[in-house]
């Protein structure tokens, strides 16, 4: 199974006037949005086959989800939410859960503190060891989701950008 972790994109920032109340309620910056296109772009240029999305309920994520499954080219029924993947949501449950799917691609898209923990706790590390910035990409490589993957690539999001450039 591949599994690529992404944190959201860049969102309106909770000081900003334009921020609404309800941290959940954060959505995409119109910046934000075109590179997390493009970032998904250059994961079709890298030859990224995703069959599953699973994503934070909080708007920022699905946007992120929303857009993914459109330039990946996953159908909708096939895009997901996950509480475990709030921001300090407890993922055990959604770590079991990716045992059960087949053993293809699935992208988790989430928040940090979060997303540095799952990646931590699939590459079976004790403590985080990546700090992924927004549109950032992990890929990994293991057996049904179960912890001891293997780190395939981890991408800043301009690289990807500059990837989904030359598509």
């Amino acid at each position: 199974m591949r599994i690529y972790v992404m944190r959201h994109g860049i969102a309106v920032e909770p000081g900003d006037p334009a921020a609404p109340e309800n941290d959940e309620e954060r959505a995409l910056t119109p910046d934000g949005i075109e590179r997390v296109r493009l970032a998904f772009h250059g994961m079709v240029a890298m030859g990224v086959v995703v069959d599953r999305i699973v994503t934070s309920p909080l708007l920022r994520s699905t946007q992120t989800a929303e857009i993914a499954a459109e330039i990946l080219g996953v159908p909708r029924f096939s895009v997901e939410t996950h509480p475990g993947l709030r921001p300090d949501g407890d993922f055990t449950e959604m770590l079991v859960s990716l045992r059960r799917l087949p053993d293809d691609g699935v992208l988790l898209v989430g928040h940090a503190p979060s997303v540095d923990q799952i990646i931590a706790r699939l590459l079976g590390a004790l403590q985080p060891i990546t700090t992924l910035k927004k549109a950032g990409l992990v890929a990994l490589s293991g057996k049904s989701g179960q912890e001891n993957c293997r780190l395939v690539a981890m991408l800043e999001p301009k690289v990807l950008r500059r990837l989904g450039r030359s598509e």
